[in-house]
């Protein structure tokens, strides 16, 4: 953002895939077909962490690592308490640690933050018996694939299960999770849940 307005100030930092388009809430991003540099990941890369780098640190209570048992009570399972079916903490990945004990042996499940609201039944169906990581590629202007590539390297992840909403942007969650797969050079079985706004699985 320059005075107010975005701009582009590399054209190599784009990689033309078009998720910048629903994030403008004005529909003010066009793209324009001329010749421009190669997208160069790299410099986008050492941008990021250049950015970071000079971002203040600061210690944070709630990304202190958690792991919660769960015990049925009565009341759950009459149905007249929906229970939390929360494992751990912290779940954003912007501030879960890497090397958590709790990644060891789990099947992961890779959460867009909107879905939880979206889908009624989601503690039951997706948090239940799986570690949970949420984020959104939109709101956080991140790419996941890295840190979540350092989480599959690090830990024998039996499988993965990606939610996501059916909007355009929030494909970036998915793509994210297939590019650390791949640097992780694992064969992880992993399987996508496309939550549409009113609260259905569109690929059941």
């Amino acid at each position: 953002m320059v005075g107010g307005k975005a701009k582009l100030t590399r054209e190599d930092y784009c990689d033309g895939l078009g998720d910048c388009l629903p994030a403008c809430p004005a529909g003010a991003i066009t793209f324009e077909n001329r010749e421009a540099p190669a997208y160069d990941e790299a410099a986008v890369r050492a941008a990021k962490e250049k950015k970071a780098a000079s971002e203040p640190v600061h210690s944070c209570p709630g990304s202190r690592t958690r792991i919660m048992a769960r015990e049925e009570s009565r009341a759950a399972q009459s149905g007249a308490v929906i229970q939390s079916r929360l494992a751990q903490w912290p779940v954003q990945i912007k501030l879960v640690p890497v090397n958590a004990p709790y990644f060891h042996g789990a099947d992961l499940l890779i959460a867009a933050d909107c879905t939880a609201y979206a889908y009624g039944n989601f503690h039951n169906d997706f948090i239940r018996d799986r570690i949970t990581l949420i984020g959104c590629p939109k709101l956080d202007a991140a790419d996941y694939s890295e840190k979540l590539a350092q989480i599959l390297s690090g830990s024998q992840i039996k499988s993965i299960t990606v939610v996501r909403m059916e909007v355009p942007c929030c494909g970036g969650m998915e793509q994210a999770v297939k590019r650390a797969i791949q640097a992780s050079g694992k064969d992880i079985p992993c399987s996508v849940v496309i939550i549409s706004a009113d609260g259905k699985q569109l690929n059941r």
